[in-house]
């Protein structure tokens, strides 16, 4: 129980996956119709080549490959999809053969299962386009929900432990020494003392998600509450703090406020972007009152000050 982490942010390819479940299936959620039916009327060709692929690969049924969600995917998009490509072949023939068992596997697909590197670079290539048209436009407010999710569960788990930290988990209950969740397959998992690492997921639907492989380091993504999603989406949609300082630079304050302390190497993993463009961006931050810098060891370590505090909180007071 004492290896029982939270993730510090959601996994992008496991966005990806989820959004290919709203966009393909019936979606009841109402904070998602407006997001949904525009993707679907004015869809371009990256949506339209996404949602096929994710039909296939990542059906709303008992079984999807893991290969679609290595855990390198925790450290963004670009070294998830590196990960994939890495994906030992008789990985990919079993994880396909199993797929089959249970969906339609069409037989153009037979080519990724003999792991052929010219069909998986296709493969990374769709789920990157389809990440960018579904999932990157809504970074803001999907870091926003995810950051105010996990803030909540530090704060259950610092008063409560990891027993009430569990007890939080959508859909699951803790009964001493199991974690039995609602799911759809009948399974066991076994930690055999490698802990859990907890994911929250923005796009993720009623029930948690796991890897269906219990070899692989144990994961549970579950989906944070509906209210988080409305009000960031509506932020969102009416421009706030990204208005007034623009969409990377709001990103990155609330990047700041989100740990103690963010390293700049930090900063541009989680914005996909240049060391040097992470500390331009700082650096005008810093200058304006909102952030401090100070070395730490090798380090650049950028913390929010004062006057940045109270702009994040009056950001969210609004919401």
């Amino acid at each position: 129980m004492g290896r029982t982490r939270l993730a510090d942010e959601g996994d992008p390819l496991w966005e990806v996956v989820h959004s290919g479940f709203r966009l393909n299936y019936r979606d009841r959620d109402p904070a998602f119709g407006g997001w949904k039916r525009s993707l679907l009327a004015n869809g371009s060709a990256d949506v339209r080549a996404g949602t096929a692929l994710l039909a296939v690969l990542a059906p709303l049924g008992p079984y999807f490959p893991d290969f679609l969600t290595p855990p390198e995917a925790s450290r963004g998009l670009e070294e998830g999809l590196e990960a994939m490509l890495s994906t030992p072949r008789g990985r990919l023939r079993a994880e396909l053969s199993r797929l089959a068992e249970n969906s339609p596997v069409p037989s153009r697909f037979q080519a990724l299962a003999e792991g052929k590197p010219a069909v998986l670079r296709g493969v990374a290539a769709v789920l990157r386009g389809f990440h960018s048209a579904v999932v990157s436009p809504h970074d803001g407010a999907i870091r926003s929900a995810v950051a105010a999710d996990r803030a909540h569960r530090s704060r259950v788990l610092a008063q409560e432990g990891v027993e009430g930290l569990l007890a939080t988990l959508p859909a699951a209950r803790w009964v001493s020494p199991v974690l039995e969740v609602e799911y759809g397959v009948d399974r066991d998992l076994h930690l055999d003392g490698r802990g859990l690492l907890l994911v929250p997921s923005f796009f993720s639907q009623r029930l948690p998600l796991s890897l269906a492989d219990p070899a692989m380091p144990p994961t549970l993504i579950y989906p944070i509450d509906s209210a988080l999603r409305w009000q960031s989406l509506a932020a969102d949609r009416h421009g706030g703090l990204e208005a007034l300082m623009g969409p990377t630079r709001a990103a990155v304050l609330v990047a700041v406020g989100e740990r103690a302390g963010t390293t700049t190497t930090q900063l541009a993993k989680r914005l996909s972007a240049s060391l040097a463009s992470a500390s331009r961006h700082a650096a005008v931050l810093r200058a304006a009152g909102l952030i401090t810098t100070h070395r730490d060891g090798p380090a650049m370590l950028h913390t929010l000050t004062p006057l940045g505090i109270a702009l994040l909180e009056t950001r969210r007071s609004a919401r």
